[in-house]
């Protein structure tokens, strides 16, 4: 099968969507499917001719993955964007450019994973060539936008972040879902199709650790944040942006100080929101133990979930929470906040702890898993247990079937207009 993937967040950029794309994409070629990713370039995208921005650049191929010659990248022309620095979105006159290419490639499905310009870009070309169009409602914009957009009211944003996802829902012939919770949303924003759940996989690899390199990982973190040896760390990874609530773990570390002293916060990501939680950070009385790393490379972070104790959550906004998957992969018990995706991943207080909204509540059980070895050595080995249902091998033929179904769909749909 031919699969064409069009998303507005590919690496280099680091999200949960950019990550599912990546991660079906390699396991779709390993069984032996051909992928092509279709998303924006992320280097410069212009040439200085004289000091004038005048000639800019065409899109470009690249493989996906060094082990597979059927998994391609189609990058787009694209520009900053001005309320994020981190994404780029690509250009309104690529129409001609991705349809050429596409025709070339003639695949037999287009899976479309956001709701940008190259969502449009993907939904277009499906529509235009009849191809099976297979869309994934990976966020919930009408909570997300707000955050980026202050001139417009709330409520507003709100209306336009529906309006963007449900021009996408009308169109598919098969619709994804991560969660039971996104499916209730799909039926709240009134689409009177099915839809399936498929939750994001977890590639094997990305959680195996080799102990030679962990100690040695170990060795070099320790001698760049000393203060850090003998810590009880509590770890948040992910994106730096306020949908996440990280305030939230401030007030949790300085409750959970007055029971275990050596206790730390560890963020490890990047985003806007990271020079903000620094500024505040600094101006803390227990500053001293609030450490930050920054973006750090997607194949460090198992070393990360190892040196620490509890992966700290705090998250109200989340369509899966993948990232709560990974460590609990590695062991690593959560203690996160019981909202949307969180709910669906944990399902209670499976691999930790799933807790109100409540800093009494989650403190305390912060506290008994840093308190109670028992209780923590417990909480590992359910995690690991739990977790492994998320396995990519075991999620990505379900893929396959909800492509063939979308196939099937799609054929139909074009008998019934005909």
């Amino acid at each position: 099968m031919k699969i064409a993937m069009f998303t507005d967040a590919y690496t280099p950029r680091v999200n949960g969507v950019a990550v599912s794309v990546q991660s079906y994409a390699v396991e779709l070629c390993r069984l032996g499917h051909s992928v092509c990713v279709v998303c924006p370039d992320y280097i410069d995208n212009h040439t200085d001719t004289g000091g004038e921005r005048t000639v800019f650049k065409t899109y470009r191929y690249e493989q996906g993955h060094k082990d597979y010659e059927n998994f391609t990248v189609l990058r787009i022309p694209a520009d900053n964007i001005i309320w994020s620095k981190e994404d780029r979105n690509a250009r309104m006159n690529q129409w001609s450019t991705v349809k050429h290419q596409m025709d070339e490639f003639h695949p037999d499905v287009v899976h479309v994973n956001s709701e940008f310009l190259m969502g449009w870009y993907g939904v277009t070309y499906a529509r235009h060539r009849h191809v099976a169009l297979v869309f994934t409602f990976h966020t919930l914009w009408e909570y997300y936008l707000e955050n980026y957009v202050h001139i417009i009211p709330a409520p507003l944003m709100q209306k336009i972040g529906r309006d963007i996802v449900r021009f996408y829902l009308k169109r598919a012939d098969e619709i994804i879902v991560p969660t039971p919770d996104i499916q209730d949303v799909v039926k709240r924003y009134h689409i009177d199709r099915p839809s399936d759940i498929l939750p994001t996989g977890i590639p094997e690899n990305v959680v195996v650790c080799d102990k030679d390199k962990l100690n040695e990982f170990k060795q070099k973190f320790y001698e760049e944040k000393p203060e850090l040896k003998d810590k009880k760390i509590l770890l948040y990874v992910g994106r730096v942006v306020k949908e996440k609530n990280l305030d939230f773990l401030y007030d949790v570390l300085e409750q959970t100080l007055k029971t275990v002293p050596n206790a730390a916060l560890l963020f490890v990501g990047g985003g806007p929101e990271l020079e903000p939680l620094q500024e505040t950070a600094s101006k803390l009385p227990y500053k001293d133990s609030i450490f930050f790393t920054g973006y750090r490379p997607r194949e460090e972070l198992v070393y990360y979930y190892h040196l620490s104790s509890i992966f700290a959550f705090p998250s109200v906004t989340e369509t899966q929470g993948l990232v709560t998957v990974e460590a609990m992969m590695t062991g690593l018990p959560v203690v996160a906040i019981g909202e949307r995706g969180t709910i669906d991943v944990m399902q209670g207080d499976n691999g930790g702890f799933m807790v109100k909204n409540d800093l009494q509540d989650f403190t305390n059980r912060v506290v008994q898993l840093l308190t109670d070895s028992e209780l923590h050595q417990a909480k590992s080995k359910e995690a690991m247990e739990w977790s492994s249902k998320w396995s990519m091998r075991t999620l990505t033929p379900q893929l396959v079937e909800l492509y063939k179904k979308g196939i099937s769909l799609c054929q139909e749909h074009r008998k019934n207009h005909n």
